[in-house]
């Protein structure tokens, strides 16, 4: 007998129709499980892989795919232990090195050698932690409103999330993201997904200490919310000053941590695009 589609995978496939037409989707083996990829842009082009934040998988990038696909191999990853289409099978998840390890093997699966890694949130301290255990494989660095990299979370952005951490619903998921996101209001079918998300069975974000950003070497490339409630972003952008030996710093008007990547895009894309030129 058929099994009837869940309502997060009838809002995965709703977004998942709002990429170019020409879009791959890929599931690449992993010792960890397969891993879902979504690939747009030429063939040739240099590679740029995009990590998503928490709960967002990797389709949120649906409003920065068109620009950034002209120029790269758009690489838009489903996060292991996330909801999404990658599969947690196989080698067990159980640490920070586990999904350094995991995104190794992705790359390898995907015939990557050196990529451009961007990462917005959860997906910007993976980067970060990828980064300073394979920098022969990592060209330049753009870490998105970076959570537990420069800085811990607010208070007061912790105890806003711990009810839909600790008794996952959509409708709390929709009341932090409304709190959070003030009148930015992110588009209404990735918001369905996210709230969706974060009450997908057996979901396993793993997390672990502050990444050390000192210690990278690559150009690096720090985009911060103005409004972002996860953290302070002027604190954050002078402390990613003093971090980096080669690091540019910005902060975009008028976002917020989880409005990003997709509201407003041409500005990141436009500071990405010029950053990785």
């Amino acid at each position: 007998m058929a099994v009837s589609p869940s309502a997060f995978d009838l809002a995965y496939d709703e977004l998942r129709a709002r990429w170019p037409e020409s879009t791959e989707e890929r599931d690449v083996a992993t010792p960890y499980g397969r891993t879902r990829v979504h690939v747009y842009g030429p063939a040739d082009a240099s590679p740029l892989v995009l990590l998503p934040g928490g709960s967002a998988t990797g389709l949120v990038w649906f409003a920065n795919a068109p620009a950034l696909g002209e120029r790269y191999r758009v690489h838009a990853v489903d996060l292991l232990g996330d909801a999404g289409r990658t599969e947690r099978r196989g080698t067990p998840l159980r640490s920070a090195d586990d999904l350094v390890a995991w995104l190794d093997a992705l790359l390898d699966g995907l015939g990557l050698a050196r990529v451009h890694l961007c990462g917005h949130s959860y997906g910007a301290w993976l980067a970060v932690r990828y980064a300073l255990r394979a920098p022969q494989r990592v060209e330049r660095l753009a870490l998105v409103d970076p959570t537990q990299v420069f800085a811990g979370f607010r208070p007061g952005y912790l105890l806003r999330a711990l009810p839909s951490l600790l008794r996952p619903s959509r409708t709390r998921a929709r009341a932090f993201l409304a709190w959070e996101t003030g009148g930015s209001r992110p588009d209404e079918a990735w918001q369905r997904l996210y709230a969706l998300a974060t009450t997908v069975p057996g979901r396993k974000l793993v997390v672990g200490g502050r990444a050390r950003p000192t210690d990278l070497r690559m150009p690096v490339l720090v985009l911060l919310a103005e409004h972002s409630r996860a953290h302070h972003a002027e604190r954050i952008a002078g402390r990613a000053r003093r971090a980096l030996a080669r690091g540019e710093v910005a902060v975009l008007p008028g976002a917020t941590h989880h409005s990003l990547p997709l509201t407003a895009p041409e500005q990141l894309n436009g500071q990405l695009l010029d950053f990785l030129r």
